[in-house]
Protein backbone atom coordinates (compact mmCIF):
# COMPACT_ATOMS: atom_id res chain seq x y z
CA UNK A 1 0.00 0.00 0.00
CA UNK A 2 0.90 3.49 -0.70
CA UNK A 3 1.78 6.02 1.97
CA UNK A 4 -1.20 8.53 2.85
CA UNK A 5 -0.46 11.81 1.09
CA UNK A 6 0.59 13.51 4.18
CA UNK A 7 3.53 11.37 4.52
CA UNK A 8 4.48 11.57 1.00
CA UNK A 9 5.31 14.88 1.25
CA UNK A 10 7.46 14.62 4.02
CA UNK A 11 9.22 11.76 2.71
CA UNK A 12 12.83 12.43 3.21
CA UNK A 13 13.80 10.18 0.25
CA UNK A 14 11.68 11.83 -2.32
CA UNK A 15 14.32 14.84 -2.39
CA UNK A 16 11.48 17.79 -2.23
CA UNK A 17 12.02 18.37 1.42
CA UNK A 18 15.87 17.47 1.83
CA UNK A 19 17.74 20.90 2.58
CA UNK A 20 20.35 21.49 0.14
CA UNK A 21 22.22 23.57 2.48
CA UNK A 22 22.32 24.25 6.34
CA UNK A 23 20.36 27.51 7.15
CA UNK A 24 18.09 27.18 4.49
CA UNK A 25 15.60 29.92 4.81
CA UNK A 26 13.54 28.87 1.20
CA UNK A 27 11.11 26.34 0.70
CA UNK A 28 13.64 23.23 -0.33
CA UNK A 29 11.09 22.01 -2.22
CA UNK A 30 10.89 25.00 -4.53
CA UNK A 31 14.34 24.85 -5.19
CA UNK A 32 14.41 21.28 -5.76
CA UNK A 33 11.69 22.44 -8.48
CA UNK A 34 13.59 25.41 -9.95
CA UNK A 35 16.71 23.07 -10.12
CA UNK A 36 15.28 20.31 -12.17
CA UNK A 37 13.66 22.97 -14.32
CA UNK A 38 17.07 24.39 -14.81
CA UNK A 39 18.42 21.25 -15.61
CA UNK A 40 15.78 20.25 -18.00
CA UNK A 41 16.69 23.23 -20.33
CA UNK A 42 20.37 22.60 -20.21
CA UNK A 43 19.23 19.09 -21.49
CA UNK A 44 17.44 20.22 -24.34
CA UNK A 45 20.34 22.73 -25.14
CA UNK A 46 22.71 19.66 -25.44
CA UNK A 47 20.44 17.63 -27.16
CA UNK A 48 19.99 20.35 -29.58
CA UNK A 49 23.57 20.75 -30.28
CA UNK A 50 24.38 17.41 -30.62
CA UNK A 51 21.46 17.14 -33.36
CA UNK A 52 22.42 20.77 -35.46
CA UNK A 53 25.88 19.64 -34.85
CA UNK A 54 25.70 15.94 -36.21
CA UNK A 55 23.91 17.27 -39.62
CA UNK A 56 27.17 20.02 -39.85
CA UNK A 57 29.02 17.54 -39.59
CA UNK A 58 27.09 14.99 -41.97
CA UNK A 59 26.63 17.34 -44.41
CA UNK A 60 30.36 18.14 -45.98
CA UNK A 61 28.72 20.37 -48.53
CA UNK A 62 28.40 22.84 -45.40
CA UNK A 63 32.53 22.84 -44.40
CA UNK A 64 33.27 23.12 -47.63
CA UNK A 65 31.26 26.06 -48.03
CA UNK A 66 32.93 27.68 -44.97
CA UNK A 67 36.32 26.77 -46.05
CA UNK A 68 36.32 27.36 -49.79
CA UNK A 69 34.19 30.27 -50.85
CA UNK A 70 34.46 34.28 -49.48
CA UNK A 71 30.75 33.88 -48.66
CA UNK A 72 31.36 31.30 -46.20
CA UNK A 73 33.95 33.36 -44.52
CA UNK A 74 31.04 35.66 -44.23
CA UNK A 75 28.59 33.29 -43.00
CA UNK A 76 31.49 31.98 -40.48
CA UNK A 77 31.88 35.58 -39.22
CA UNK A 78 28.17 35.98 -38.45
CA UNK A 79 27.97 32.35 -36.72
CA UNK A 80 30.76 34.25 -34.39
CA UNK A 81 28.86 37.27 -33.59
CA UNK A 82 25.11 36.46 -33.41
CA UNK A 83 25.82 34.14 -29.58
CA UNK A 84 27.20 36.95 -28.53
CA UNK A 85 24.87 40.01 -30.26
CA UNK A 86 21.17 36.97 -29.53
CA UNK A 87 22.72 37.27 -25.50
CA UNK A 88 21.71 40.63 -24.89
CA UNK A 89 18.51 40.85 -25.82
CA UNK A 90 18.24 37.17 -24.21
CA UNK A 91 19.40 38.25 -20.87
CA UNK A 92 16.91 41.38 -21.34
CA UNK A 93 14.30 39.29 -22.12
CA UNK A 94 14.76 36.62 -20.09
CA UNK A 95 11.74 36.19 -17.93
CA UNK A 96 9.45 37.03 -20.67
CA UNK A 97 7.37 34.16 -22.01
CA UNK A 98 7.63 33.19 -24.94
CA UNK A 99 9.76 35.10 -26.01
CA UNK A 100 12.69 34.20 -23.77
CA UNK A 101 11.96 30.72 -25.32
CA UNK A 102 12.54 31.77 -28.80
CA UNK A 103 15.64 33.57 -28.11
CA UNK A 104 17.20 31.09 -26.16
CA UNK A 105 16.30 28.48 -29.14
CA UNK A 106 18.41 31.19 -31.39
CA UNK A 107 20.99 31.17 -29.17
CA UNK A 108 21.26 27.62 -28.78
CA UNK A 109 21.39 27.24 -32.28
CA UNK A 110 23.87 29.55 -33.63
CA UNK A 111 26.49 28.36 -30.96
CA UNK A 112 25.23 24.73 -31.98
CA UNK A 113 26.72 25.58 -35.21
CA UNK A 114 29.64 26.85 -34.14
CA UNK A 115 30.36 23.81 -32.37
CA UNK A 116 30.08 22.00 -35.82
CA UNK A 117 31.85 23.37 -37.49
CA UNK A 118 35.06 22.40 -34.87
CA UNK A 119 34.14 19.04 -34.89
CA UNK A 120 33.80 18.76 -38.57
CA UNK A 121 37.74 19.64 -38.53
CA UNK A 122 38.15 17.49 -35.92
CA UNK A 123 39.49 13.63 -35.67
CA UNK A 124 36.44 11.71 -35.01
CA UNK A 125 38.00 9.98 -32.56
CA UNK A 126 39.22 13.33 -30.61
CA UNK A 127 35.73 14.51 -31.09
CA UNK A 128 34.37 11.71 -28.90
CA UNK A 129 37.15 11.53 -26.42
CA UNK A 130 36.35 15.35 -25.84
CA UNK A 131 32.54 14.63 -25.51
CA UNK A 132 33.44 12.06 -22.62
CA UNK A 133 35.79 13.66 -20.57
CA UNK A 134 33.44 16.36 -21.17
CA UNK A 135 30.46 14.39 -19.66
CA UNK A 136 32.42 12.99 -16.72
CA UNK A 137 33.70 16.19 -15.34
CA UNK A 138 30.39 18.04 -15.45
CA UNK A 139 28.44 15.01 -13.79
CA UNK A 140 31.65 14.77 -10.88
CA UNK A 141 31.57 18.23 -10.13
CA UNK A 142 28.09 18.57 -10.31
CA UNK A 143 27.94 16.02 -7.87
CA UNK A 144 30.82 17.22 -5.69
CA UNK A 145 29.49 20.95 -5.38
CA UNK A 146 25.60 19.59 -4.31
CA UNK A 147 27.82 17.67 -2.11
CA UNK A 148 29.73 20.98 -0.75
CA UNK A 149 26.66 22.78 -0.51
CA UNK A 150 25.20 20.35 1.99
CA UNK A 151 27.81 20.20 4.12
CA UNK A 152 28.11 24.53 4.17
CA UNK A 153 30.82 25.17 1.80
CA UNK A 154 30.36 28.38 -0.61
CA UNK A 155 31.45 28.90 -3.80
CA UNK A 156 30.49 32.51 -4.03
CA UNK A 157 34.31 33.63 -3.39
CA UNK A 158 35.38 32.02 -6.80
CA UNK A 159 33.48 35.02 -8.68
CA UNK A 160 36.13 37.53 -8.84
CA UNK A 161 39.29 35.19 -9.65
CA UNK A 162 37.19 33.40 -12.38
CA UNK A 163 36.81 36.82 -13.79
CA UNK A 164 40.01 37.63 -14.27
CA UNK A 165 40.94 34.25 -15.29
CA UNK A 166 38.37 34.81 -18.16
CA UNK A 167 40.48 37.88 -18.97
CA UNK A 168 43.46 36.38 -18.79
CA UNK A 169 42.52 33.53 -21.49
CA UNK A 170 41.48 36.22 -23.84
CA UNK A 171 44.35 38.21 -23.48
CA UNK A 172 46.28 35.01 -24.59
CA UNK A 173 43.78 34.42 -27.13
CA UNK A 174 44.45 37.50 -28.59
CA UNK A 175 48.05 36.92 -28.06
CA UNK A 176 47.75 33.62 -29.74
CA UNK A 177 45.93 35.27 -33.31
CA UNK A 178 48.60 37.92 -33.50
CA UNK A 179 51.42 35.86 -33.28
CA UNK A 180 50.77 32.07 -33.06
CA UNK A 181 53.28 29.58 -30.60
CA UNK A 182 52.68 26.46 -32.63
CA UNK A 183 50.86 23.25 -31.00
CA UNK A 184 52.51 23.55 -27.36
CA UNK A 185 51.09 26.70 -26.92
CA UNK A 186 47.42 25.69 -28.42
CA UNK A 187 47.74 22.68 -25.32
CA UNK A 188 48.31 25.51 -22.63
CA UNK A 189 45.68 27.60 -24.13
CA UNK A 190 43.26 24.73 -23.59
CA UNK A 191 44.25 23.14 -20.42
CA UNK A 192 44.14 26.90 -19.04
CA UNK A 193 40.57 27.14 -20.58
CA UNK A 194 39.50 23.86 -19.23
CA UNK A 195 40.52 24.66 -15.56
CA UNK A 196 38.96 27.73 -15.76
CA UNK A 197 35.79 26.37 -16.88
CA UNK A 198 35.59 24.14 -14.57
CA UNK A 199 35.85 26.60 -11.92
CA UNK A 200 32.94 28.32 -13.75
CA UNK A 201 30.87 24.50 -13.34
CA UNK A 202 31.27 24.43 -9.38
CA UNK A 203 30.45 28.63 -9.25
CA UNK A 204 27.42 28.60 -11.41
CA UNK A 205 25.81 24.93 -9.71
CA UNK A 206 26.62 27.20 -6.42
CA UNK A 207 24.82 29.86 -7.64
CA UNK A 208 22.05 27.86 -8.76
CA UNK A 209 21.93 26.12 -5.12
CA UNK A 210 21.48 29.41 -3.40
CA UNK A 211 21.50 32.57 -5.19
CA UNK A 212 19.67 32.30 -8.65
CA UNK A 213 15.71 33.46 -8.20
CA UNK A 214 13.20 31.67 -9.21
CA UNK A 215 12.82 33.72 -12.29
CA UNK A 216 16.37 33.63 -13.31
CA UNK A 217 16.04 29.72 -14.91
CA UNK A 218 16.73 31.24 -18.14
CA UNK A 219 20.38 32.94 -17.60
CA UNK A 220 20.78 29.87 -15.15
CA UNK A 221 20.54 27.81 -17.80
CA UNK A 222 22.56 29.57 -20.21
CA UNK A 223 25.37 30.00 -17.96
CA UNK A 224 25.47 26.31 -17.21
CA UNK A 225 25.20 25.59 -21.29
CA UNK A 226 27.98 27.68 -21.54
CA UNK A 227 30.21 26.51 -18.91
CA UNK A 228 29.83 23.16 -20.12
CA UNK A 229 30.43 23.68 -24.16
CA UNK A 230 33.09 25.72 -23.39
CA UNK A 231 34.94 23.20 -21.34
CA UNK A 232 33.67 20.75 -24.21
CA UNK A 233 35.81 23.14 -26.28
CA UNK A 234 38.99 23.67 -24.46
CA UNK A 235 39.11 20.16 -23.97
CA UNK A 236 38.52 19.43 -27.89
CA UNK A 237 41.65 21.94 -28.25
CA UNK A 238 43.97 19.93 -26.04
CA UNK A 239 42.60 16.64 -27.68
CA UNK A 240 43.63 18.25 -30.71
CA UNK A 241 46.73 19.74 -30.33
CA UNK A 242 48.04 16.86 -29.15
CA UNK A 243 47.16 14.61 -32.01
CA UNK A 244 48.30 16.76 -34.55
Amino acid sequence: MWPPPQYRKNDVESGTNRQLYPSMLESPQLRWSFIRKVYSIVALQLLLTVAVGAVVVSVHQISHFIVSTRGGLAVYILLVIAPLILMCPLYYYQQKHPLNLVLLGLFTISLAFLIGLSCAFSNGKVVLEAVILTAVVVVSLTLYTFLAAKRGYDFNFLGPFLFGAVLVLLVFALIQILFPMGRVSHMIYGCLAAVIFCGYIVYDTDNLIKRYTYDDYIWAAVSLYLDIINLFLALLTVFRAADA
